[in-house]
């Protein structure tokens, strides 16, 4: 996670003829973390989408250093996989070690031969959140990363955050819902929308 940074300048994002926001510039470093807040549809999917590198943007450039994880709506989990199996080929793809104990502390070991299509969402997130920590990327992009968790699996989710950014990663977070993390700041994107 050594040497993990964000660098946006002058960014803008337009989603068919609407241009979202504009003049977007900011900087992320190592043990950073900043929370992104506005309305629905103003863009803060789409500005993760950018820093990950799945959107191109409208004008302006994005530069991140280091390995980027993304967890969005979408847990990229094979609903036809069972949990453990699931996990397993993003370890492979991902060149990870075997974590088991994230996946107690996720509270998942009872979940691994269960079909990815019976978990409920807050399974599904949690699920996402290990296959996160096994990427071992210095860059978080949580998109609502606390849609469906109930309160001790939110807790959770801040905790891991919060161990991130102290062991040196980086966390963009786009999230309604409060999101308690010690020194991070908040960016609100409609102060750069048209």
């Amino acid at each position: 996670m050594q040497g993990a940074s964000i660098a946006i300048d002058d960014l803008a994002c337009r989603r068919g003829d609407r241009l979202l926001f504009r003049g977007l510039s900011l900087r992320l470093r190592a043990g950073e973390a900043l929370r992104v807040v506005g309305r629905n549809g103003i863009g803060k999917s789409s500005l993760l989408r950018i820093v990950a590198g799945l959107a191109p943007p409208f004008a302006g450039k994005v530069n991140a250093e280091g390995a980027i994880g993304l967890v969005d709506e979408r847990p990229a989990l094979d609903p036809a996989r069972t949990l453990g199996e699931a996990l397993a080929f993003w370890r492979q793809i991902d060149g990870a070690g075997e974590r088991n104990g994230d996946l107690g502390r996720l509270g998942l070991e009872a979940l691994l031969d269960v079909p990815v299509r019976y978990l409920s969402t807050g399974q599904k997130k949690r699920a996402a959140l290990a296959r996160l920590l096994g990427q071992e990327a210095g860059i978080w992009l949580l998109d609502e990363p606390l849609n469906g968790l109930d309160t001790h699996a939110a807790a959770l989710a801040e905790a891991l955050t919060a161990e991130h950014c102290a062991a040196g990663g980086i966390a963009l977070i786009a999230s309604h819902q409060p999101f308690a993390l010690p020194g991070m700041a908040t960016l609100a994107l409609s102060d750069y929308t048209t």
